[in-house]
């Protein structure tokens, strides 16, 4: 795999939002810590550096050594990155008198500019600094500007390096989207070759590559990532993939068997094993959401080596990791703290001599399903939500006990297929119960109860990165919060989360 554009994190809560954009160009692209990225460019046709939270005035201004790329490389400097040319590079930044934040429009753009090219005088862009250019550096030619904004965009002469101080990125950037393709296409001269049919032909080769005739052992879920990771895997090594789906006790309701069932016609040899019993014990009395999730990751890894020595001579463990996944576990200094660790990745134990493979490592989640459409994968598996890897665990805030699990494996029940029925399922990214560790007072028929609260979450998405919630019909939530509370023993109150990812995520743990 090509691996085309390099975009550099200084921490922006929009870096992801690049990556978004160049591959909806169908051009590949990676992010890397800004202090943690490959020594060999030579595979790279551009860079992008990304936003950041921190000024480069101040004395923990996050550096780089900007010579390793520039002038060799075409580069894209986005806020923080064009503030970081400047200020280091001959020109001047200085705190801002207008606070440039949110929507702004192009006053000026420098004629027949390549950057620009159909982009529109007055063209909305998203602002989103507190500090701002005042001189250019060295060589700079500014290309445009808005009313506040003198040297919105620039670029030095005499070498392929350009500066916006407005996000791209971000929907709000009416023409964000044509000036990334302008710089990327027109500039860097880079293929938009990163579509679905070369992605399986091209990973199809590299896995066949890769595994040559060794054996494969991938954990299924049910889920999107784990069935098209198996179905990639099947087309390239055939009856050498052995697929296990684990009971970790923490399914939805009587999801193990109808896994099972679904997988039956696929032509993937799958073995169900339940370990509820396991999970459960080991999670016993832990209420730690990083405890669970390592617990989990641990405990599954000690099935994944008893089922893999069953089988003879297997040499790898295939997951379903994406590309989120591995963004949100990796930590930059600084700005990108680890928001949580996910139980695939990281690595294998020492005892456990198994290499990974991971197909997807490097896809979103909207790009594994045109990837799985391509494969032929049913539409219905396709389109089924994303379910967290420790399962219901975390949607458990507390300890995690049978009672609990039972309680919450109902009450997500009735949400989801309260969903289906009403046609709403496939209109929300993703929905889920939570069991809340309080107890509410309630009165049913002439009684005091005193028994949990469970939140109903639903949010819309295209990739997991950004989320908002999703306004369901009062007469549904309604409906559905009477049937919980007549049909599940235990619970007396629902409630329904409204906030969106950033500032909450997704999931309550």
């Amino acid at each position: 795999m090509q691996h085309n554009v390099l975009i550099l994190d200084f921490g922006s809560q929009y870096t992801q939002l690049i990556a978004r954009r160049v591959r909806e160009l169908n051009i590949f692209c990676e992010i890397f810590p800004f202090n943690n990225f490959p020594n060999d460019l030579s595979s790279y046709k551009a860079v992008i550096l990304g936003g950041s939270p921190f000024s480069v005035r101040s004395s923990d201004a996050l550096k780089i050594d900007l010579s390793l790329f520039r002038g060799k490389i075409p580069v894209l400097a986005v806020c923080y990155g064009a503030q970081y040319i400047a200020h280091f590079c001959g020109g001047e930044v200085a705190s801002s008198d207008i606070r440039e934040y949110g929507r702004a429009n192009l006053s000026f753009i420098k004629k027949d500019e390549l950057l620009f090219q159909n982009v529109a005088l007055d063209s909305q862009v998203w602002m989103s600094h507190s500090d701002t250019i005042k001189t250019l550096p060295t060589n700079g030619v500014k290309l445009a500007s808005t009313k506040d904004v003198e040297n919105v965009a620039y670029k030095i002469e005499g070498e392929n390096t350009f500066a916006i101080q407005f996000h791209p990125e971000v929907y709000h950037s009416t023409d964000g989207k044509q000036i990334l393709e302008n710089f990327l296409v027109n500039i860097a001269k880079i293929d938009q070759s990163f579509t679905p049919d070369n992605f399986v032909e091209n990973t199809i080769k590299e896995l066949q590559q890769k595994i040559q005739k060794d054996k494969v052992v991938l954990g299924l879920s049910g889920g999107v990532d784990s069935t098209v990771a198996a179905v990639l895997l099947n087309k390239a090594i055939g009856k050498n993939l052995y697929c296990i789906f684990v009971n970790n006790g923490l399914l939805r309701k009587n999801e193990f068997q109808n896994v099972l069932d679904q997988y039956k016609g696929m032509g993937l040899n799958v073995k169900g094993v339940d370990a509820s019993a396991r999970f459960l014990e080991a999670l016993a009395g832990i209420s730690d959401p990083e405890t669970k999730r390592k617990t989990i990751g641990r405990v599954f890894i000690e099935v994944f080596d008893d089922e893999s020595k069953i089988i003879e001579n297997v040499k790898w463990l295939a997951q379903g990791t994406i590309y989120p996944d591995v963004i949100e576990s990796v930590s930059v200094k600084g700005p990108s703290a680890t928001i949580k660790s996910h139980h695939n990745v990281g690595g294998l134990p020492d005892y456990m001599k198994l290499k990974i493979v991971e197909p997807l490592r490097m896809l979103f989640k909207d790009e594994v399903r045109r990837i799985g459409k391509t494969l032929g994968i049913d539409a219905e598996l396709l389109g089924r939500h994303p379910f967290p890897g420790p399962g219901l665990s975390i949607r458990i805030l507390g300890e995690i006990t049978p009672e609990n699990v039972r309680i919450l494996q109902e009450v997500d029940a009735v949400f989801i297929n309260g969903l289906k029925e009403h046609n709403l399922y496939d209109k929300v990214w993703q929905a889920g119960a939570i069991l809340l560790p309080v107890n509410s007072v309630g009165v049913m028929g002439d009684e005091r109860t005193y028994e949990k609260v469970v939140a109903l979450r639903a949010v819309e998405s295209t990739d997991g990165m950004t989320a908002d919630w999703v306004h369901l019909p009062y007469d549904f939530l309604m409906k559905i919060t009477n049937e919980i509370i007549n049909k599940v023993k235990g619970v007396n109150r629902v409630v329904y989360d409204i906030s969106s990812k950033p500032p909450a995520t997704i999931e309550w743990e």
